[in-house]
């Protein structure tokens, strides 16, 4: 008779212990088996937990958060300063004015372009950075750096390095998801833990291809079985962890197995209180209209930021949520409109909720892209890739609100004022949550790393 091995044979027995949704705690070699206890920040944190609205594919700045009517003056000339590496250096056109008006609102007077009417309703809360610098010219490259803080190694992503310095607030849920990710440009890299023990992976939810309803209806695969009780379950799984532990017993050091150990316990347990927490459709109408689940185009996006609202108010540390594609080289006109539609009053009813439930100012939300895009045009009115100056914003958390932070020349094309490299944008934003990025520090392969490499400067001029 040939030998199973222990992998195979959880594979096989279907114990329904979120195997897909927790492999790579499986997979991974940890520490310690309270790893994902939650620890004390370095300094009072600002911000309790994350929720971070990523718009892949690179919106452009200059037509929705930094208006720059010198655009619309010198319309059709090309441009006067010198161009930096362009990814589509062969098709560069004339300056483009922005197809969009802009106007200003809330008691700031904060701009926020047409695209965007119900996000400027909420002008008063937003921070918003105008002068964001990477270093990636292609999409891959800007993913890995905005995620990691590098685009040329494999490191661990932005949400790992906060679950490894904080833990997590519910034992029974992942302390780091993203929603509908990207799994291409970088993929899985942009939320793995690297080097960094397994316990810290993000746990991915859907995909960028999967419809909402079949997601909705098994957001982690495995998870849970109809077919045997709990009880039977949990009689299952002590058997097999009793072979684990004699396992255990018979070797020195046992870090890895302890903590496969652990995360099969942490599988049991999130069967408890995960199916609860991804069931948006028991939200109240009110609340589903207000994120406007109730319309085809917002819907899906709606899903996403009532679910991170979700998660994050049961203790979830970090949540994602993906839009795409903001990528119009051609047909920006058409395709931006569409997916600030998508994103618009999504957006604008998670940051009501997260207010109205006294949620917003202990939580940071960000929104933006890899990168912006170009002042001038690419066939009849798109634009390429700028990772010289370009938008984010921020709200809650502990930055400043109804604030203008930094900005771009008068073509937005590069930073001029307060210049915020991606290093500086980890620093700052490990800084709101309490963490001290020089600090926050792993050795791998005989050298201390960290998220911000060997550069990295707090922002404090956003902090409210």
């Amino acid at each position: 008779m040939g030998t199973t091995t222990r992998r195979a044979l959880l594979r096989n027995s279907g114990l329904g212990l979120g195997w897909i949704g927790l492999q790579s705690l499986l997979a991974a070699d940890s520490p310690s088996s309270s790893a994902l206890t939650a620890k004390a920040p370095h300094f009072a944190p600002r911000a309790k937990r994350l929720i971070f609205l990523f718009m892949h594919g690179g919106p452009s700045s200059i037509d929705t958060f930094d208006p720059k009517p010198r655009l619309a003056i010198d319309h059709g000339k090309p441009l006067p300063i010198k161009r930096e590496l362009t990814f589509g250096a062969d098709s560069v056109g004339g300056l483009m004015g922005s197809p969009w008006k802009f106007a200003q609102y809330g008691e700031s007077g904060l701009p926020v372009s047409e695209l965007f009417p119900h996000v400027a309703k909420r002008a008063d809360d937003l921070c918003v950075i105008r002068s964001m610098v990477g270093d990636g010219v292609d999409h891959g490259a800007a993913l890995l750096q905005m995620h990691t803080g590098m685009f040329s190694f494999k490191r661990p992503s932005m949400g790992s390095w906060m679950l490894y310095g904080l833990g997590t607030e519910n034992a029974n849920l992942p302390g780091y998801v993203t929603i509908k990710p990207t799994l291409g440009h970088g993929g899985a890299n942009n939320w793995s833990s690297s080097f960094l023990p397994g316990e810290y992976q993000g746990t991915r939810v859907g995909d960028k291809g999967m419809n909402i309803d079949e997601i909705a209806e098994d957001p982690v695969p495995w998870l849970t079985r109809d077919d045997v009780s709990t009880e039977n379950q949990r009689f299952e799984l002590d058997m097999l962890q009793a072979m684990n532990r004699r396992h255990a017993a018979a070797l020195d050091d046992t870090p890895a197995l302890e903590a496969r150990i652990e995360a099969l316990e942490l599988a049991f347990r999130m069967q408890t209180e995960a199916p609860e927490a991804f069931e948006v459709e028991k939200e109240s109408e009110a609340t589903k209209k207000l994120y406007g689940m109730d319309e085809d185009i917002t819907r899906d996006f709606a899903w996403q930021c009532l679910l991170a609202r979700r998660l994050s108010e049961r203790g979830v540390r970090i949540v994602q949520c993906t839009n795409s594609y903001w990528d119009q080289h051609s047909q920006l006109v058409e395709k931006h409109t569409e997916l600030a539609a998508q994103v618009d009053k999504p957006i604008a009813g998670l940051l009501a909720d997260l207010k109205g439930r006294g949620l917003l100012d202990e939580t940071l939300v960000i929104w933006g892209g890899e990168f912006g895009r170009s002042p001038w045009t690419q066939g009849k009115d798109g634009r390429d890739h700028n990772p010289y100056g370009f938008t984010i914003w921020m709200a809650g958390g502990g930055v400043k609100p109804g604030f203008v932070y930094g900005s771009t020349d008068e073509f937005g094309y590069h930073a001029v004022e307060n210049r915020m490299h991606l290093h500086d944008f980890h620093a700052t934003v490990l800084h709101l949550m309490g963490l001290d990025h020089e600090r926050l520090t792993y050795r791998y392969g005989g050298r201390d790393f960290r998220l911000t490499d060997v550069a990295g400067v707090v922002h404090k001029g956003i902090f409210s």
